[in-house]
């Protein structure tokens, strides 16, 4: 049984844009994967909205530092065979970093966590893949707009950021905006369809990663 921790915010999450509540369970990216990988596999999802790479937000109800949480779910699911990361929109944020180089900065210091981690019991550290979240989008609506000023030309940045970054570690590497667009409703989130598109494009990907 190989078995793959899926970090992520908000689209790993499942938030719809259109109801703004959550996407069925078989919508999201994760499940969709975990049906294409078949039952040898687990694909677990830790999703968390508004979680950044590594980045306070203060007016949050939780922690939504993924530098903070990430090795609790290390030691949490181990062992494990396959982190798939993807994080930096909320990173966009003026109020959180607001770059793209501050997204990949936090990236890097999440690869660093996963590869030197204390794992228990002589479990070895995962294999890693980092996916690129599907860049911003332009919308009407004027809270998020307001939210995630500048964030557009900042998004578009992260999928060439992430591919460079991914080579330079040796990780495996995914571009979730060459099979999904982000919704023009709130400019961030992803409809059904568009998340159910990256669990299928995740899915040769993973399986050459875990030697499926």
């Amino acid at each position: 049984m190989k078995t793959v921790l899926c970090f992520g915010d908000s689209i790993t999450w499942g938030f719809d844009p259109e109801g703004r509540g959550r996407h069925a369970f078989e919508d999201r990216w994760p499940s969709v994967l975990a049906s294409a990988l078949g039952e040898g596999v687990t694909v677990i999802a830790e999703g968390l909205n508004g979680r950044t790479t590594g980045y306070d937000d203060h007016l949050a109800d939780c922690d939504r530092n993924g530098v903070k949480n990430l090795p609790t779910l290390l030691h949490t699911h181990q062992p494990l065979d396959l982190v798939v990361i993807m994080l930096g929109t909320n990173d966009m944020k003026p109020v959180i970093a607001g770059t793209a180089h501050a997204a990949r900065a936090g990236i890097q210091r999440l690869v660093g966590l996963v590869r030197h981690h204390e794992y228990s019991f002589d479990y070895d550290a995962p294999d890693i893949l980092i996916v690129s979240p599907p860049p911003l989008a332009e919308t009407a609506d004027p809270i998020f707009s307001a939210i995630f000023r500048g964030g557009i030309e900042q998004s578009a940045m992260l999928a060439s950021l992430y591919r460079d970054l991914a080579d330079d570690l040796g990780c495996g590497f995914f571009d979730a905006g060459s099979v999904a667009k982000t919704s023009p409703i709130d400019g961030v989130h992803l409809t059904a369809d568009n998340t159910r598109a990256i669990g299928r494009g995740l899915e040769p990907i993973v399986r050459m990663m875990l030697g499926l």
